[in-house]
């Protein structure tokens, strides 16, 4: 059986992560960079999380998994090893009908996270269904060689259109040029004069990064 891959809205929804170590803070700065309003369950903290806790960024219970800690959930993630725990929330997310990840244990888990390469608001997933994490970081490094921070831009461009232009086949035709066009080349090499020019003669003459307020650096490669 496979998995269907899905992109969630956490904004301003409630995720408990249970554990408080290495694992544990990466998942909870991600949950955070999303918008997820993050409970962390465990005794003891790192530094980071301790630290996330301190500005109220998280909401910490110092202490082990109780039953109950999932009521009101959207999401939850174990991070732990301790296999009881693991169960036992797992049996808790059932019932309470809770999207559930635990860690390195793919036959408990309600959904499974992929490797993720992340440009600006362009996100490229990659999963092998659970068989081998390994493979599916080694497979987003070679994506993340080859996808750079000109993608984003790009989606940053073409967002700010959307909300200025009208549904319409014109608009439609537009981005399709934009897309097709050299403008990924141009805003990786940081030729953002071109990039203007093409901009002025797809969309109207007033039509440039500066106007749309793109935020711009001398040259966008890197990873």
């Amino acid at each position: 059986m496979g998995y269907y891959p899905i992109a969630l809205r956490l904004d301003g929804r409630s995720c408990v992560v249970i554990g408080g170590g290495d694992v544990a803070t990466r998942k909870v700065e991600v949950l955070l960079a999303t918008g997820g309003r993050v409970t962390v369950i465990a005794p003891r903290l790192t530094p980071t999380l301790a630290g996330l806790a301190d500005t109220h960024e998280v909401l910490h219970h110092a202490r082990h998994y109780h039953r109950g800690d999932l009521a009101g959930a959207f999401l939850a993630v174990v991070a732990t090893d301790d296999g009881v725990v693991q169960r036992a929330v797992a049996g808790e997310a059932e019932a309470e009908r809770v999207l559930l990840n635990v860690v390195d244990e793919p036959a408990l888990c309600g959904f499974i996270v992929p490797a993720v390469v992340k440009r600006g608001s362009v996100t490229v997933a990659v999963s092998t269904g659970g068989s081998s994490p390994a493979l599916a970081r080694k497979m987003r490094e070679r994506l993340a060689e080859q996808i750079g921070q000109e993608y984003g831009l790009l989606a940053d461009v073409l967002g700010r259109l959307r909300e200025r232009l009208a549904a319409s086949m014109e608009r439609q035709e537009m981005f399709g040029r934009l897309v097709d066009s050299p403008a990924l080349i141009w805003l990786r090499e940081g030729r953002f004069d071109d990039v203007d020019r093409l901009l002025a003669e797809v969309v109207g003459a007033d039509c440039s990064l500066a106007e749309l307020g793109v935020p711009l650096s001398p040259r966008t490669n890197g990873v």
